[in-house]
């Protein structure tokens, strides 16, 4: 385990702690990764103002992206944050398993921004030509490619940090793809 810790409140700056105080407030807690942030005057604004942010995703796809993208980069904090969050959007544990490996049997569309995710994350940016005329044929747009390399660079952010830090996962803990059966 990480040597990097989780800071309480009153060891944060005070513009963190009026950040801590929003995201306890909306969130009901201050998530470990999120406090981690706090480490830096700065970090945890700006990581915030980015998915705060507008985008043409709708919160499913949204958790697309980030279950995808989290499989790629095996963030166990990720992925148990994000497969919370997708089963509050509606998705089954099935659903998520599948999207995790960058599939959506259930739904054509889906399918296509899943694998385009994955492909974006295994190939370093460079989705393959499959992935993207897929993404159009579905009728996803220039401008959808758009914002999801941005929430693609998002989730990485959040993937990379906690693979650096290990910090504590404070969300039940998604299993493993070789324990799920698919």
């Amino acid at each position: 385990m990480s040597t990097f810790n989780v800071p309480k409140r009153e060891e944060v700056s005070a513009n963190n702690q009026a950040i801590f105080d929003q995201l306890e407030k909306g969130l009901g807690f201050v998530p470990n990764l999120y406090a981690a942030f706090a480490h830096s005057e700065t970090a945890l604004g700006n990581f915030l103002a980015i998915g705060a942010g507008k985008t043409s995703f709708s919160a499913k796809e949204k958790e697309v992206i980030n279950l995808a993208v989290s499989q790629v980069n095996e963030c166990v904090y990720c992925l148990s944050a994000h497969t919370a969050i997708g089963k509050m959007n509606g998705f089954s544990e099935d659903q998520i398993l599948e999207l995790r490996v960058g599939k959506a049997s259930f739904d054509t569309k889906l399918n296509a921004l899943a694998n385009f995710s994955r492909s974006v994350a295994l190939n370093r940016g460079a989705a393959t030509p499959e992935t993207v005329e897929n993404l159009y044929a579905q009728g996803y747009t220039k401008g959808n490619l758009a914002d999801a390399i941005i929430l693609i660079g998002e989730i990485s952010i959040t993937n990379y940090f906690h693979k650096t830090t290990d910090v504590a996962v404070d969300f039940p803990v998604a299993q493993s793809l070789e324990v799920a059966t698919l």
